[in-house]
């Protein structure tokens, strides 16, 4: 997909239906709130993870069925919605610090938050984000068709944002992040909440 460019660079090999992203070891894009625990992992401050993004103007629906290997806590397939390295949000498909799969998403406006969403049993799943003016949903879906809302939020955003394929290792050695069955469409949902 000529159109698409590069932060933080690294590998991407595309075929039809698919594209496989490389994570890199110990990358992510995080901004610790300085939320740290005695015990159990607290993520770094990161933001060289690869990013493989398009220009998108205006309102749309962008989405993906993605998997992975689940090596390393935090590892994740993820799509990423930026402003600028301070300004930006992302939907996971994650191995989280509690040895589940989970759609987390997280926020950032400065700092960053961190929400675990629903356990997911399969080694895929699709996810969405949506914009409505200053409003972004995540939404998650198993099956392609009936998606649930991970989240709605704002961002203070210009018109044109990065949006786009995530790959992150933050703790770990990198590796394969899939994502199948992309699609970007410049819209407007309905249902924010919904995704519709």
């Amino acid at each position: 997909m000529s159109d698409f460019k590069w932060l933080n660079e690294s590998k991407a090999t595309e075929s039809p239906g698919k594209i496989t992203l490389l994570a890199t070891e110990k990358s992510d894009f995080f901004c610790n709130p300085a939320a740290a625990g005695e015990d159990g992992i607290t993520p770094e401050s990161l933001s060289n993870a690869p990013f493989y993004y398009l220009d998108v103007t205006g309102d749309f629906v962008m989405k993906a069925n993605v998997s992975h290997e689940f090596k390393a806590v935090y590892d994740a397939a993820s799509i990423l919605v930026m402003e600028n390295a301070r300004v930006w949000a992302k939907a996971c498909f994650e191995l989280t610090d509690f040895n589940t799969r989970a759609v987390v998403s997280v926020v950032t406006n400065q700092t960053s938050d961190d929400a675990n969403g629903c356990n997911i049993d399969g080694d895929s799943v699709w996810l969405q984000v949506v914009r409505v003016g200053q409003a972004f949903g995540f939404h998650y879906s198993e099956d392609g068709e009936n998606f649930r809302m991970m989240r709605v939020f704002a961002l203070p955003v210009g018109k044109t944002v990065k949006v786009g394929l995530l790959a992150q290792s933050p703790i770990g050695p990198g590796g394969e992040r899939h994502f199948e069955k992309f699609s970007l469409e410049n819209r407007t949902v309905k249902n924010i909440r919904s995704g519709r």
